[in-house]
This record gives structure tokens, sequence and C-alpha cells, in this order.
């Protein structure tokens, strides 16, 4: 019983995690195409998917490379 409770618990903070992260990045792409702050707000909404997803690691690693390599 308490192993289908810690799943569920899992699960839950992964959807609430996609969600809140989901909304940021879709937020900050959308101030691509309005004035705003996207080049915060997007990794910024990488991050907190990073918490949890791969995917959205390996994508914000990839960022992070590409920053690196402009300044130098």
């Amino acid at each position: 019983m308490e192993e289908i409770i810690n799943n569920i618990l899992r699960h839950t903070k992964r959807l609430i995690v996609l969600v809140i992260g989901g909304t940021v990045l879709l937020f900050g792409i959308a101030l691509i195409f309005v004035p705003g702050p996207a080049i915060i707000v997007i990794p910024l909404g990488l991050m907190i998917l990073a918490t949890e997803f791969l995917w959205a690691r390996v994508i914000l690693e990839r960022l992070k490379e590409k920053i690196k390599g402009k300044k130098s």
C-alpha cells in the first residue's frame, strides 16, 4: 500500500512540475513575439522542467554550452 502511495505522489509531483514548467516555458516562447524578457523566462522554464525530466536537462545543458561558446 505504501508503495502505491509513493508512486502516486511521485507522478503527482512530476505532473505539477510539468504544468508549472511548461507554462513558464510557453510564456517565455510567447515573449519572443511580444516585448518581454524571453531570454530569462525560457531558461527558467527549462530549469523547472529539468528537475524532473531528462530531456529538459539536455536542452538546458546545450543552451549553457552555446552561451559559454559565444562569450569566449
